[in-house]
């Protein structure tokens, strides 16, 4: 049985630019990981491409002395262009309905199956071993959405950052999964 480490991102300034670096905050933050993970025998680290994320677990490669590969689809789902809604509107309408996509956006059904790919593949890479992934809130909401339907937009919205679950995939397909305690700052 394969667990994943799934960590959203440190905290990093909010702009339209998705390869945005930590904050000073977010940088503290990701120092910390190390220390709160240091329970875990991870042998591998994977990460979403952009900056933040791959920022938030450097400290933690470092720590353990591995690389980080960059795994494409852990990036953030895209949500596109909306109108005349807030972002959290659009995000909140994208739960709601898992099959909405904006324009140039991705639905929250193909998000998800992007994310479950992820860590089916990697579970077949790295069978009975703890791997962690850097990713983003969204599409980690999702991916826990595939085990447990109760998962939904309000969870998204306290998602902490960063914060932190161990996600364990069962031979039978499902999965279970809990929140990290000390993770998030």
């Amino acid at each position: 049985m394969t667990s994943f480490i799934l960590i959203r991102h440190a905290e990093s300034p909010w702009s339209e630019d998705e390869n945005r670096p930590l904050s000073t905050a977010g940088a503290r933050a990701a120092q910390s990981l190390p220390q709160r993970l240091g329970g875990y025998s991870i042998s591998a680290i994977y990460s979403s491409p952009y900056r933040r994320s791959l920022q938030t677990v450097m400290p933690l490669a470092e720590h353990l002395g591995l690389s980080i590969s960059e795994a494409f689809d852990l990036r953030e789902r895209t949500l596109g262009s909306f109108q005349h809604a807030s972002f959290e509107e659009a995000v909140a309408a994208t739960w709601s309905n898992f099959e909405r996509a904006y324009p140039r956006g991705e639905s929250s059904r193909s998000a998800q199956q992007r994310a479950l790919a992820v860590a089916r593949g990697l579970a077949r890479r790295h069978p009975s071993e703890t791997v962690a992934l850097a990713t983003h809130g969204n599409l980690l909401a999702l991916l826990l959405n595939a085990f447990d339907p109760n998962v939904r937009f309000n969870f998204w919205k306290s998602l902490e950052f960063p914060d932190a679950f161990e996600l364990r995939l069962l031979p039978s397909g499902g999965g279970v999964f809990w929140r990290i305690e000390g993770c998030a700052v």
